[in-house]
């Protein structure tokens, strides 16, 4: 109760300010209480709290794997100076050095000079590996008989083949040639016409100069 005489004169020197600022005053201080009084009364509000923005889930990249099929297995007739002469079984995609590996090797009087080691082999085909100063050997006999077996024929009496009316099939039966060979001799004759000189074989794919010369003789134009 001691502090009511002190905030007596305070409070009348209020209302004498209020009395002498007249209705403009009075208008004044009463914005300035009702400003005082909103802030008062959004202060006291309770704070909204809002919740953080969800996170984006950005999707994995999900890795395809996709898986190459099997090669194709091949078998291979390999003959001649090797070590362990006959079939051979291989996969799509080996050369002549892969089923001469898979045949035990050369021999120690082979003459790999005269083979295209590098060359792919296909199924059903046939390596001959010659000897030191060894003549090219006959051509295996066909499976069966007609232009194929008469071409053996040829071969084996000593007559060559011609190569600008030779089929496929005559050709396939020469040694070193097999079926991918001999249809890449007659599709060069057919776009480049008839072969000038057994030399021209060199322009056929497949055919390097080792199996050219065990070609020569057995082949004519």
């Amino acid at each position: 109760m001691s502090d009511v005489p002190r905030l007596r004169p305070s409070f009348d020197r209020v209302l004498a300010l209020i009395r002498a600022a007249g209705p403009l005053g009075v208008v004044g201080i009463s914005a300035v209480v009702g400003i005082a009084v909103a802030v008062l009364v959004l202060w006291a509000q309770p704070r909204v709290e809002h919740p953080p923005d969800p996170l984006v889930q950005i999707p994995r990249a999900v890795r395809v794997t996709t898986s190459a099929p099997p090669p194709t297995a091949l078998v291979v007739h390999v003959a001649g100076a090797v070590v362990r002469p006959g079939l051979v079984e291989s996969l799509e995609g080996a050369r002549v050095s892969d089923v001469i590996a898979d045949a035990g090797g050369l021999r120690a009087d082979a003459d790999p000079g005269r083979l295209n080691l590098a060359e792919r082999v296909f199924d059903g085909s046939r390596i001959y590996v010659m000897a030191l100063g060894e003549l090219p050997p006959p051509a295996p006999l066909a499976a069966s008989g007609g232009a194929a077996a008469g071409s053996t024929a040829a071969v084996l009496s000593g007559v060559p083949l011609d190569l600008n009316t030779a089929t496929e099939a005559q050709l396939d039966v020469l040694p070193g040639v097999g079926p991918a060979t001999a249809a890449a001799i007659v599709a060069h004759r057919s776009r480049n016409g008839p072969f000038a000189s057994v030399d021209a074989l060199a322009d056929v794919r497949g055919i390097g100069p080792a199996k050219l010369e065990a070609l020569r003789p057995l082949v004519r134009v």
